[in-house]
């Protein structure tokens, strides 16, 4: 499960002042939960973001970013940011404060 290890630092960092920070490999990278939650994780060339609806239709007009499909069905909540998209620290703090600030709504998944 290879991923982005210098953008896994960069994003660690980004979330460093989140009170509760979980760290799991899954998605084929890396995760961090903020409050049980999924919040973003790091892949090999993007970030996947969980940012809602109403935000992921607005960034997908605007062209940077895809929409997550899984299994055919399309996840409403989350997009795919490629890596070129968050070079710069702004261009990263902007996704990173996109999914923090979702993070309050989303729904935790059933403890296994």
């Amino acid at each position: 499960m290879p991923y982005n290890q210098q953008l896994a630092d960069r994003v660690r960092e980004a979330l460093m002042d989140q009170p509760i920070i979980e760290e799991k490999k899954m998605f084929q990278g890396v995760c961090f939960l903020v409050d049980d939650k999924m919040c973003v994780c790091v892949s090999e060339h993007s970030l996947l973001c969980r940012i809602g609806q109403k935000q992921a239709n607005l960034e997908l007009e605007k062209g940077n970013c895809t929409q997550m499909m899984n299994n055919g069905r399309v996840m409403k909540d989350f997009v795919y940011v490629d890596e070129m998209e968050v070079a710069t620290s702004e261009e990263l703090k902007y996704w990173i404060a996109l999914c923090i600030a979702f993070n309050p709504l989303a729904k935790s998944s059933k403890k296994k």
